[in-house]
């Protein structure tokens, strides 16, 4: 069942109005929006969200819809502990300028989503998505999962291939275990934990820093608008674990990627310090018939930079394996 959500106690934490710019995410984050428009005020927006919610056993999940209801539906799959509300603005308008309908959603465990309470596997994160098809009765949709939202989108591709119109694993690995490792000091910034809001709030924007692009700099003052609406809107320590845990225990992914039959595009910066193009190029190369868009400059992030050339690649890759392009 789907309804329409109530958000919870929301408090300003100084955001860029820039961050929520686009009209795409005014539309459809306009927690976020006001949050980010009454910079320095403290609000309650409980009740007063129109943010839908999929209300469907096990746990209930957070999401929103952007664009057109005759676009091609594109699902985003956020990475490790991060939140809907984190997609770029710029990219959201332009896959909505492109002709497709965008389904974001906070995973299991993040954000405004249930908490789980309890451990669970990738292939139930992807079952999570497919319930949210479900929920929004669609059939098919393409499928652009970054990082951990890459290998749930691997899952999706082993156990619903007839869901997926398009496969977009982006920043991601197939968990085999010889593929390079990030240095040990970028790795032990996926679980750190610091003590507090600021410190939480300082140490997150520090981890934007360093895993994203070095081509595009993210300011300081953005990093930390970010973190902080984050951190306001969904601090959750204990489903970030969970989380990785699930990725632990699946293991490596390489026979299960082998018999993938979905057209699959693989995105993949040179330049991303937490897993390495190796892993992605190993993700293409275990796929068969997949192609790689391998992106100098890129890191672990999606820079707005950025975005013309992916919004270029998703929708020219959907529109040949549709022969049809998106409305």
């Amino acid at each position: 069942m789907l309804r329409a959500s109530s958000s919870g106690s929301i408090r300003s934490s100084g955001c860029l109005n820039g961050i929520a710019s686009g009209p795409a995410f005014r539309g459809i984050f306009p927690e976020a929006f006001r949050i980010c428009q009454t910079a320095g005020q403290g609000l309650n927006a409980r009740g007063n969200s129109i943010m839908p919610r999929l209300e469907s056993p096990p746990l209930s999940l957070e999401y929103a819809v952007a664009g057109s209801d005759s676009g091609v539906p594109i699902v985003l799959i956020r990475g490790l502990g991060t939140q809907m509300i984190e997609w770029s603005p710029c990219l959201l308008d332009g896959l909505v300028g492109a002709g497709f309908r965008v389904i974001t959603f906070d995973n299991r465990d993040v954000g405004l989503s249930d908490r789980a309470q309890v451990d669970y596997a990738l292939s139930d994160m992807a079952h999570d998505v497919v319930r949210l098809l479900d929920g929004l009765g669609i059939d098919r949709a393409a499928i652009f999962g970054i990082s951990l939202g890459g290998m749930i989108a691997q899952h999706l591709a082993f156990a619903y291939p007839e869901r997926i119109i398009a496969l977009f694993p982006v920043m991601t690995s197939s968990g085999a275990p010889d593929l390079p490792r990030p240095a040990a000091e970028v790795f032990a910034r996926l679980s750190a934990t610091a003590s507090g809001r600021e410190s939480t709030i300082a140490m997150n924007a520090e981890n934007r820093a360093v895993f994203g692009s070095p081509d595009w700099p993210e300011p300081l003052e953005a990093r930390l608008a970010a973190a902080a609406l984050a951190y306001e809107r969904g601090h959750y320590p204990a489903g970030v674990a969970r989380q990785m845990r699930a990725v632990v225990i699946d293991g490596s992914r390489v026979e299960r990627l082998r018999q993938v039959r979905v057209p699959t595009c693989v995105i993949h910066g040179l330049d991303d310090p937490l897993i390495s193009f190796a892993a992605g190029a190993h993700v293409a190369a275990s796929i068969p018939g997949a192609r790689i868009e391998p992106i100098p400059g890129m890191g672990h992030n999606l820079p707005d930079g950025l975005v013309p050339r992916i919004v270029g690649i998703v929708r020219d890759f959907v529109s040949a394996t549709r022969s049809v392009a998106p409305p």
